[in-house]
């Protein structure tokens, strides 16, 4: 792991928790976009090396709007930044850990997947990898 790339937090209206964090941070939203893939549209602030990325969903079937019903709005996942994704599973996967998805096209242009939260004490853990795709 190269080191914690980002904070994913649910929220129910993007505009409103954008207006909210752009006062908490101290600084504006430096990127938005839909992924449409995962049924989302995220909105990035970045404060020294971490960001902090808010997520809404754009369906009810999506994952960010079964989360809140299940949760409430909140911190939805950690992400961590790894150097070669393929390696970084397969070591996990090796002891023990069980990713949640085949790595994926995500925001920010990053390929991602998911660690199980079952083997990770209930937290939901991104593995992502900068790309072009």
């Amino acid at each position: 792991m190269k080191k914690l790339e980002h904070i994913g937090i649910a929220v129910l209206d993007l505009e409103a928790a954008k207006a909210k964090y752009s006062i908490i941070l101290n600084t504006d939203c430096y990127k938005q976009e839909e992924v449409i893939s995962q049924q989302v549209i995220t909105a990035f602030f970045k404060t020294a090396d971490q960001k902090i990325e808010l997520l809404q969903g754009t369906h009810p079937s999506s994952v960010i709007s079964k989360f809140i019903r299940k949760h409430g709005e909140g911190i939805h996942h950690i992400a961590f930044l790894v150097d070669d994704l393929d390696l970084e599973i397969q070591r996990l996967e090796h002891q023990g850990y069980k990713t949640i998805s085949p790595p994926l096209k995500g925001a920010d242009d990053k390929l991602v997947t998911f660690l199980h939260p079952k083997d990770t004490n209930g937290v939901l853990i991104e593995l992502c990898m900068s790309c072009n795709l």
